[in-house]
């Protein structure tokens, strides 16, 4: 027995000396990460004790008694926390703010939703927190900050913490109507420090396939028909198979390799592991329509799963009214977790509205010996604290200007490194040619050789939404939006040289001709076509050694025209003819001087009825007409061994596809004064680029906002009232009266009170002139709103422009007639009090009025 106690003593002492050594080695860790942080890369030293404070309302310099209420009960919560979860670290609970005042996370969070429509999902309101503001590390990794500064100081200093980040970005998500909640918990260094160097950009990502599942197995049936026999060569299956194992086997050498890159681009052992401190937001399920609950990396703005390895633990998460402790093992990271905040078991809240008794600590023991009175008033005390309710957040509201929206990025611009790839991000007409987006993709982990750029522009007026060069093979992919001059909607090229290797992609709804794509090089070109009346859906067309130089009317430029060699065009099927009298497909061949045409096949039949017809001339050397002879075209009538001898029907058909052989000449060459038409358009678009500037934007609009001063300088002289010309205003009533120069008192009187009166009458008539002309804008406006709501589908680009700019000159217009009724409305007072005091000094009625 006692060799048994002697063993059990050495096991414990043994225990025990482990646990110093861990945490000697955690000290030392510490101790290494205080020294060694300095040398985190950061934007620059931004100092945060230079914040100016002054301009701060008062809910920030001082608490209120709710407040304090609130703290009180948080160190009285924390207390008995330590005393239960003694091996835990203490909870992020009241930190300082910028002015030094410990105030309640919760309190922190100020929800709020922004006028901006592009802000009302959870997506855009992360991806703007991530762009808009710039990353600060904590100032030790594995622990929380000391401070948590307001989000309206964040969001004017475009800085901060993940806290920062995430107090942030929860406010918006609550005041956007969703279930969020800021989290206190552990991550990997990359995540920590944002470090995406080995991560896949999100753009290169490809969305993952939905892996169809297996059918059932069929049951074996006795009374099946047996399959036929297996009629395959032998040899050829060996052959075969001995193909599939060449490829394995260089899948598996692949894989080897890739497995062999992999290793190398692991990351580093972190000592720290699962040691650093982080802070992100969780969004739960069911509101605005969250079917599972997910996290947010604040710093990137990316969403990940409950299951993402990079989170590996929570401490506590926060809401505007109330916070909870995890009280859940987070061994195998945030897999297992249970995120029902309602759960007692597994989340321990703060803000109970339970009216059972908070556990005493054992130093209050000594209580005991409290009168019965005073422990009843004890239990009322912390009833009360239980049912305590959030007080309103400090924060002023956040407020966003629509300037600092658009900037988005710190300094206007953004750089990302990821795993092979470079993302740039630019404010938009930051650059002069509209760039507000670029991804640099790189063939090696250090970034020297560029593989493929990707661009994407905003506001230009040629409409192009993105650029894709392959540096490799010089290959240039653009894409345009609707709208453009010639309807480009995709234009693949190696050089804007005419007769090199182009691709033009069209929006075929604002084309008459339905072209959807056309491919040409040197020798031939390809047209598609879509919705076409005739059916036709391809043209291939052979070139040959270039000519002489040819003229087209109505085309800009002289082509020196390559000669045709061949036309081959395909059509769909019509329905409404017979199949062997519907042509599926028709060769041109002009220099052989042939024309083949084959029709769509006929139901049950393998085999297409054709025609090949052999020209000749259509005149002999006399002048006289060639009669057509049954040599002259061979035709193959599926399903018939006759021959069709009714020459004249194919002497007619022959010449239909003569002229109609002649029209196409004159559309291919067309089609090739287009092709160097848009090329041309297309280097004179990239050599002067423009942007699009919108009539609301009297900021970079220097065009409407000059009209706009202009306009409003001229109604605020008009307004005032002009001076009076030299008028003689008593004239008119004196002529009634008769007496010009001698009047009596009572007809100075009729005199004066005649002319007010007129002048007052005038006053009203001008006022309902100018109400007369504001109902009718308003009327007008109104119509043409309803208007625009009606054919806001069929209308163009261009139109819509042209509707706008005249739907704000017609508001403009009613905002200057209600200036001016404003006007007229406080001005007719007193011009009516200064009619009247220059009646009273007239010479002519002075004398019978005087002052009186």
């Amino acid at each position: 027995m006692e060799a048994l106690e002697e063993e059990k003593e050495e096991e414990q002492r043994e225990e025990e000396l482990k646990s110093l050594e861990i945490s000697a080695k955690l000290q030392d860790l510490e101790t290494k990460v205080s020294m060694e942080q300095v040398c985190i890369p950061s934007d620059g030293d931004f100092d945060w004790s230079s914040v100016d404070t002054s301009q701060l309302p008062s809910s920030y310099k001082t608490n209120s008694l709710k407040e304090k209420k609130l703290l009180h009960v948080a160190d009285h919560f924390l207390q008995q926390y330590t005393h239960l979860c003694p091996d835990r670290k203490p909870l992020f609970l009241h930190p300082v703010n910028e002015c030094g005042m410990e105030k309640f996370v919760s309190t922190t969070v100020r929800p709020t939703l922004l006028h901006y429509t592009e802000l009302y999902h959870w997506d855009s309101c992360a991806s703007f927190v991530s762009d808009y503001l710039t990353m600060e590390p904590l100032k030790s990794p594995i622990t929380p900050p000391s401070s948590l500064y307001s989000p309206t100081t964040i969001l004017k200093y475009q800085r901060g913490n993940c806290f920062d980040f995430s107090v942030l970005l929860c406010s918006m998500l609550i005041g956007a109507g969703y279930d969020a909640y800021c989290v206190h918990g552990y991550a990997t260094r990359e995540m920590c420090t944002l470090d995406e160097t080995l991560e896949l950009c999100p753009l290169l990502r490809k969305p993952q396939r939905q892996v169809p599942k297996e059918g059932m197995k069929k049951s074996s049936n006795k009374y099946r028909v047996k399959p036929p026999p297996d009629l395959q060569s032998k040899f050829e299956l060996q052959q075969e198979a001995k193909k599939v194992a060449e490829t394995e086997a260089a899948q598996k050498n692949n894989e080897r390799e890739e497995e062999k890159v992999t290793e190398v681009e692991k990351p580093k052992c972190d000592p720290l592991y699962g040691l650093r401190v982080h802070a992100w937001v969780l969004v739960l399920s069911g509101k605005r329509g969250v079917p599972e609950t997910f996290f947010i990396n604040p710093f990137t703005g990316n969403s990940h799963s409950t299951m993402d390895e990079h989170f590996l633990g929570i401490e506590s998460v926060w809401n505007h009214r109330n916070y909870w402790v995890n009280m859940q093992d987070c061994w195998n990271g945030c897999k297992d977790l249970i995120f029902d905040l309602g759960d007692a078991i597994c989340w321990e809240i703060m803000l109970s509205k339970s009216n059972k008794p908070l556990q005493l600590l054992p130093d209050a023991e000594e209580e005991k010996e409290l009168s019965d009175r005073d422990t009843d008033d004890m239990q009322e005390k912390e009833e009360e604290d239980m049912s305590f309710d959030m007080p309103p957040s400090w924060v002023a509201p956040i407020q966003i200007s629509p300037r600092e929206f658009e900037k988005r990025c710190s300094q206007g611009r953004k750089v990302i490194l990821y795993k092979k790839a470079k993302l740039e991000k630019w404010a938009p007409y930051l650059n002069g040619n509209g760039l507000v987006k670029r991804l640099t993709i790189y063939a090696d982990l250090d970034c020297t050789e560029v593989v493929e750029v990707r661009e994407w522009f905003k506001n230009r007026e040629d409409m192009l939404d993105m650029r894709e060069v392959n540096k490799q093979t010089q290959l240039t992919k653009e894409y345009f939006s609707p709208g453009h001059l010639l309807g480009l909607k995709a234009h693949t090229y190696t050089s804007l040289e005419p007769e090199t290797e182009h691709t033009m992609e069209f929006y075929n709804e604002a084309r008459v001709d339905g072209l959807q794509k056309r491919i040409e090089n040197a020798n031939e070109m390809i047209e598609y076509f879509v919705g076409r009346d005739d059916f036709l859906h391809v043209r291939h067309v052979e070139f040959g050694k270039r000519g002489k130089k040819i003229h087209l009317a109505g085309t800009r430029t002289d082509i020196n025209s390559r000669p045709i060699v061949q036309i081959k065009e395909c059509f769909h099927r019509n329905l409404e003819k017979p199949a062997d009298e519907d042509v599926a497909e028709r060769i041109f061949l002009i220099t052989e001087e042939m024309i083949n045409l084959t029709y769509h096949l006929k139901d049950k039949y393998i085999t297409a009825s054709k025609k090949d017809f052999f020209k000749a001339a259509e005149r002999d050397g006399k002048g006289n007409d060639i009669i057509m002879t049954p040599e002259m075209c061979i035709t193959y009538q599926a399903g018939s061994s006759e021959k069709d001898k009714k020459l004249l029907h194919l002497y007619k058909l022959l010449q239909e596809l003569t002229e109609e052989e002649k029209q196409l000449k004159q559309q291919v060459w067309q089609s090739e004064a287009e092709v160097l038409n848009i090329l041309k358009i297309r280097e004179n678009e990239e050599t002067a680029i423009k942007l699009s500037i919108s009539i609301y934007n009297t900021e970079r609009n220097e065009k409407r906002r000059q009209q706009y001063e202009a306009m409003k300088n001229t109604m605020e002289d008009e307004l005032p009232g002009q001076e009076e010309q030299d008028l003689d205003y008593l004239a008119p009533f004196l002529i009634q009266t008769g007496h010009r120069e001698k009047m009596t008192k009572g007809q100075a009187l009729c005199v004066r009170d005649n002319c007010l009166t007129d002048f007052k009458h005038r006053l009203i008539d001008k006022a309902n002139i100018i109400q007369a002309r504001f109902d009718k804008a308003v009327e007008e406006l109104h119509k043409k709103d309803q208007w625009f709501q009606e054919n806001q589908n069929q209308l163009s680009a261009e139109e819509e422009d042209d509707f706008l700019a005249r739907y704000s000159e017609t508001m403009f217009h009613i905002h200057i007639l209600v200036l001016r009724l404003n006007r007229e409305k406080q001005m007719a007072p007193q011009k009516y009090l200064a009619l009247e005091e220059k009646l009273r000094k007239d010479p002519r009625l002075a004398e019978h009025l005087g002052h009186a």
